[in-house]
């Protein structure tokens, strides 16, 4: 039975010597019997008296004439055993599984089933058999069965492809015919990307694989009549062959000493026809099963074999990755994980004659060096890569592995563009994926008498680097096997003598570094101008304060009014408190284990993300303002709403924030009293500002709309000036309150090569201050009158007159403010000037 354990004993009463187990396979091309070695499904035991081969879950890859072969009593004898093993439903190929035709548009159509070629003493019936015509062919390596239908059949109709033959199970093979009927949901016949006939809602429909390739095409049609995706898993054959052949070598069939490198081989003519994603996987997974097997038995490679190894791990690397590597990986997301340690594992197993082995492409270098049973004082390597990636080994390091007289080999293998393909997973300690790799690995390994050595100190140079860089390596157990990076025995030292920096890892395996991928170079010029920047933007929020302290009780008049100066007023407190703390964080010990450093970056976590959220609150009472014109508002409960929204609101994110990231150490960033950029604790600042910078958007849009509205339709040219002015005060004005600039921001996470949106962002959000004092204050009408107000009070009055009178005014040449008293009327304030004649200019204060 298929799947089930197959054991041959062999019972001895006599010494035997050379004994050795073979099978002939059923229907296979090969002129001599494969051995049959310890694999994954083959083992072999011997006791006394006793032999057993046992072969796990069968299939009919292992029927066939086994035969037992061994030497006794100065006689050689051979053994046969005849095997048979059914074939199982997997083995057959069905095209299509399942059908839905409409038989208006075909009244007829096809059926087929497959079996492997080893099994032509199958024999195929199929039922119902009315109204059809049963036929077969045979392909290189299948013999198929077809059924062709005449008459579409009046309902939903299963048939059944019966597969008989002499001493096996029989086997049934189902295929599902589903009939459109009218009023069902369809999805209409393409032939745009390929030839699709018209389906059935739910349903599946399906297509052969175009050449010599194997599989199907499938394509899904969506309850509600759409086309779905179309996904092919059409492989080319000759590369399914090799990789069946490696998986019958690893499972115990063949000669590994001869048929690996055989298969190596030909890796590098099979890589040109890699086409599809099924192609590279099958590819990858040939490498895969091959690396296993050299691991396992131990197997030493000859130089040809390990070029042809590097020729086509050059060509996978430079395939494309938009239409290979990103569908493979969304397939399977250790593909690139994979495929590294494959060629790691093949590239250390070459045979000591051929050292010391040197060979290079563009996208793979690869160095070895046998050092003998005598070390020397260090190892040291280097690859023409830009920048030049070096490497060196310590003797105090290499020195234990000389002692017992084996040879000691070094390897090491540069890989260029592999850490792309790599899946972006980060070990504990690296935040989440917020990296770039340098588009290098390097992997070191080291052979001592057939072992594999990990243990050691290596020292590694990738170059110069922008930012902060971080000396990683490939953990390949990490992820439930997936592998990711992980900083673990690792460290970065700056080197005294050039601008580059070092890695010196304590152990040995494959190598990179991890920049943040929005890292901006250390620039002096920027952090002075940011210092200058916050420092200007206290000493306005000053002022601004002081302004208010002169002003307030006259531009607080109206409830309106009130709300939306308090609003700004705690903008300004808001900030001030943020950039001061900011300027002064700077001057703290970064760290976790620093309190003071920490409390900064909480409060100014809270106080930048209050500063915001009192932005909102201003953006809403104006959006109000706009939209319910004659609604009142409560003043004390729209003050209450406001400063939950101002404070308590920020300090839940900010509180959350500490609780969640501050026990997974992810909470500081690194050299900094502020949020770490490498993970998600950033996006808790990011996300709330971006939100409210939206709000504010729409809201400045709003304010807009109503200026342009009742000014720029018939009429004249200076109407229609004086709106576009206000428009553009409207920007200016509200544009830096609301906190629009920021949107700079989103350039800085993005751009990764210009400096200039740096320089923008610092120069305009580190200036808020002034902006909010110049824009915000400053150029208020009801601060400008209450300033020029308590100017004026400064001086006594010249005159007081009555309007029922004629208007006289008397006084030196310049300006003179005057106070006019009208019983039961609003207040004028005149200024007069005398220069050659008198003018009078009368403003009301509303």
């Amino acid at each position: 039975m298929p799947g089930s354990t197959l054991n041959l004993t062999l019972l001895t009463s006599q010494e035997i010597t050379n004994l050795k187990w073979f099978l002939w396979r059923t229907g296979s091309p090969s002129p001599s019997p494969i051995l049959l070695q310890a694999g994954t499904r083959v083992s072999l035991t011997s006791s006394r008296g006793r032999v057993l081969l046992s072969i796990v879950n069968t299939t009919y890859k292992w029927a066939g004439d086994y035969i037992c072969c061994f030497e006794a009593q100065g006689f050689r004898w051979e053994l046969h055993q005849m095997v048979k093993v059914s074939l199982r439903a997997t083995d057959v190929a069905q095209l299509p599984d399942q059908l839905s035709i409409s038989c208006a548009s075909s009244p007829g159509f096809q059926l087929s089933c497959c079996i492997p070629s080893e099994h032509l003493g199958y024999t195929a019936s199929w039922s119902p058999g009315e109204d059809s015509e049963a036929s077969s062919f045979n392909t290189s390596d299948s013999q198929c069965f077809v059924l062709a239908v005449r008459r579409c059949p009046a309902a939903d109709t299963t048939y059944t492809c019966d597969l008989q033959s002499p001493g096996l199970s029989p086997l049934r093979v189902p295929v599902s015919v589903t009939i459109i009927q009218g009023g069902d949901t369809t999805c209409p016949e393409d032939s745009s990307a390929g030839a699709w006939n018209v389906t059935k809602a739910g349903h599946v429909a399906q297509a052969p694989c175009p050449g010599n390739k194997t599989g199907t095409v499938k394509r899904t049609c969506r309850p509600d009549g759409v086309w779905g995706p179309i996904h092919s898993s059409c492989t080319d054959t000759g590369l399914l062959a090799l990789l069946y052949r490696a998986r019958l070598l690893r499972a115990g069939q063949g000669w590994p000493d001869e048929e690996v490198p055989q298969i190596l081989a030909q890796l590098p003519d099979q890589v040109v026809v890699v086409t599809s994603p099924s192609d590279l996987l099958a590819l990858v997974n040939t490498i895969k099963v091959l690396a296993k097997i050299v691991a396992s038995a131990r197997i030493q490679l000859n130089g040809s074999a390990l070029e042809a190894l590097l020729k086509t791990t050059d060509k996978v690397l430079d395939m494309d990755a938009s239409s290979l590597w990103t569908t493979a990986r969304a397939q399977i997301s250790a593909v690139g994980s994979n495929l590294l340690l494959a060629v790691e594992t093949l590239a250390r197993s070459l045979c000591p004659q051929d050292h010391p082995f040197s060979f290079g492409l563009p996208n793979v270098q690869l160095q070895t060096q046998l050092l003998r049973p005598t070390p020397p004082s260090d190892y040291r390597v280097s690859f023409s890569t830009q920048p030049m990636l070096q490497a060196h080994i310590p003797k105090h390091s290499l020195a234990p592995l000389g002692h017992n007289g084996t040879n000691v080999s070094v390897t090491s293998l540069m890989l260029r563009k592999l850490d792309h393909f790599l899946p972006s997973n980060y070990g504990q300690g690296l935040g989440d994926s917020l990296y770039a790799t340098p588009g290098l690995v390097l992997a070191i390994s080291i052979m001592a008498g057939g072992q594999v050595f990990n243990k050691g100190e290596v020292i590694m140079d990738f170059g110069d680097t922008n930012g902060t860089p971080h000396c990683v390596f490939w953990d390949h157990n990490l992820f439930q096997g997936k592998g990711g990076w992980s900083d673990a025995g690792c460290q970065v030292q700056a080197a005294s003598a050039s601008p580059t920096t070092h890695c010196i890892c304590r152990h040995l395996t494959a190598f990179s570094i991890l920049m943040s991928r929005h890292t901006v170079p250390k620039n002096t010029l920027l952090e002075l101008l940011g210092q200058v920047g916050l420092g200007a933007s206290i000493v306005a929020l000053l002022v601004c304060l002081g302004v208010y302290r002169l002003v307030w009780r006259f531009v607080v008049q109206s409830k309106v009014a009130y709300l939306r100066h308090a609003a700004l007023l705690n903008v300004v407190l808001c900030l001030l408190a943020a950039d001061t703390c900011f300027l002064g964080a700077s001057l703290l010990p970064p760290g976790p284990h620093s309190p003071l450093c920490l409390a900064t970056a909480f409060l100014c976590h809270f106080l930048y993300l209050a500063t915001f959220f009192w932005m909102l609150a201003q953006a809403l009472m104006l959006a109000h303002q706009l939209l319910f014109v004659f609604h009142q508002l409560s003043k004390h409960r729209v003050l209450s709403l406001m400063v939950f929204l101002g404070y308590l609101c920020p300090m839940g994110f900010a509180g959350v924030t500490l609780g969640l990231y501050l026990p997974r150490g992810q909470y500081l960033g690194e050299g900094a009293c502020w949020l770490d950029r490498k993970g998600g604790v950033f996006y808790t600042f990011v996300g709330p500002v971006l939100a409210i910078m939206g709000v504010n958007g729409l809201v400045l849009a709003m304010a807009v709309l109503k200026l342009l509205r009742p000014s720029l339709s018939e009429g004249p040219q200076v109407e229609k000036r004086q709106a576009l002015l206000g428009v553009i005060k409207a920007l200016l004005i509200l544009t830096p309150i609301f906190g629009l600039t920021w949107v700079l921001g989103l350039a800085t996470l993005l751009e990764e090569v210009s400096i200039v949106p740096h320089y923008l962002f610092t120069a305009l959000n580190t200036s808020q201050g002034v902006f909010i004092l110049l824009f915000g204050c400053l150029m208020d009408r009801k601060v400008q009158e209450a300033l020029r107000k308590r100017f004026c009070r400064s001086q006594p009055p010249n005159s007081t007159i009555s309007l029922n009178l004629p208007l006289v005014s008397r006084g030196k040449v310049g300006s003179v403010c005057m106070r006019v008293t009208v019983a039961g009327s609003k207040v004028p304030r005149i200024s007069a000037a005398q220069a050659g004649g008198q003018a009078i200019n009368e403003t009301y204060i509303p």
